[in-house]
């Protein structure tokens, strides 16, 4: 693997990194989704950290620390719902959709911000699911985000692995990052932080610590490989996107 550094950070361009960094933002997706009991048994049998700590170990050269689980998936559960849906009368302690946080909306309307979130999804034609609908289908969902970036890092791989340009996926991550997913994922942690009755799992407190500050990183790598995107989150936010756009080539 073919690989520089920014301050200290493993930094390089191949398509197994890009898997790496796919797989992270898949499993991080899964989650932060409402809990099924298959990621009770992934966390209690070690499977999920095996597969976690093998991308955030090609990402960012470090193990990812181990933590307890749930004693079963109804703690698991309740600890989610309690924090995330129903545990402050009725409401999220801290929500999981970035359109509920009033400051990361730049001041426009739920409406218009939720039109430029999916103005992203549309241009590389995407849709969050519509099945067995359920809050993390959202397009501003935590894991609807998390799970685009495991989508751009895809068709990243995708063009290393045939020659290909990867830039317009470098920028459409770097644009991604800095105006939706990393400021959420930095309002969820300090939303968190904030709690002082948490009985949230321990794999997801770890995550949820960690994330961030991984994400702040790769901005900055992503900044040093195709520049700063050229205009402020402020001013990003202050009109819908046109679909037709071609927003990254």
């Amino acid at each position: 693997m073919s690989m520089n550094s920014i301050n200290g950070m493993p930094m390089g361009n191949s398509p197994a990194r890009a898997r790496a960094h796919e797989a992270l933002y898949r499993l991080a997706a899964a989650a932060l989704s409402h809990p099924i009991p298959e990621l009770h048994e992934a966390f209690a049998d070690g499977r999920f950290h095996a597969s976690f700590d093998d991308a955030w170990s090609a990402v960012t050269g470090r193990h990812w620390p181990q933590s307890p689980t749930s004693t079963d998936f109804a703690e698991l559960e309740s600890g989610y719902i309690d924090m995330f849906l129903h545990g402050r009368r009725g409401q999220p302690r801290v929500d999981l959709m970035a359109g509920a946080h009033d400051n990361l909306r730049g001041g426009v309307t739920r409406p218009v911000f939720m039109l430029n979130v999916q103005a992203f999804y549309r241009h590389f034609d995407l849709r969050p699911a519509t099945g067995d609908e359920g809050r993390s289908d959202e397009p501003d969902h935590v894991a609807t985000m998390l799970e685009f970036m495991a989508v751009l890092h895809h068709l990243e791989a995708q063009a290393l692995e045939r020659g290909a340009d990867p830039g317009p996926y470098l920028r459409a991550q770097r644009d991604f990052l800095q105006r939706y997913l990393l400021p959420l994922m930095q309002a969820i942690q300090q939303g968190v932080s904030a709690e002082t009755r948490v009985a949230l799992d321990a794999n997801l407190l770890r995550l949820i610590e960690d994330l961030p500050q991984r994400l702040r990183q790769q901005l900055v790598e992503l900044e040093a490989r195709v520049g700063q995107g050229e205009r402020s989150l402020e001013s990003q936010l202050d009109e819908p996107r046109l679909v037709a756009q071609n927003l990254w080539s």
